[in-house]
């Protein structure tokens, strides 16, 4: 998750490569997103509306599982003061070879205004 929140844009490009299928998929608040340049489109305007600002940094909720090829974590974001303002359950299904195919993300908090 980390690697998806850094401030150089060619550096997340890299992340998004190295951790999902060339025709993975991403699927948040009822829309798709398919491959590597919409999947970097989507996560850079995600940073520039929640974090690049300073409002909010990308934290996990230490509860990852994995069973097979299926891995399932929260995702939050979070306020400088601790507070969650934001939280989504994420599904991954994963390749044989280990990459992302499938990404569900499932607002179990939404965020306020």
């Amino acid at each position: 998750m980390e690697r998806l929140t850094v401030v150089v844009p060619e550096s997340r490009r890299a992340a998004i490569g190295e951790l999902w299928a060339p025709d993975g998929a991403e699927f948040v608040e009822g829309t798709r997103f398919s491959g590597l340049e919409k999947l970097d489109a989507r996560i850079d305007h995600a940073y520039q509306q929640f974090v690049a600002s300073g409002r909010y940094a990308v934290t996990a909720a230490d509860d990852v599982a994995r069973h097979d090829d299926i891995v399932t974590f929260t995702i939050q974001l979070t306020a400088p003061d601790g507070e969650v303002a934001w939280a989504a359950r994420v599904f991954l299904l994963l390749g044989a070879d280990g990459l992302i195919k499938e990404d569900y993300q499932l607002t179990v908090k939404a965020l306020a205004g």
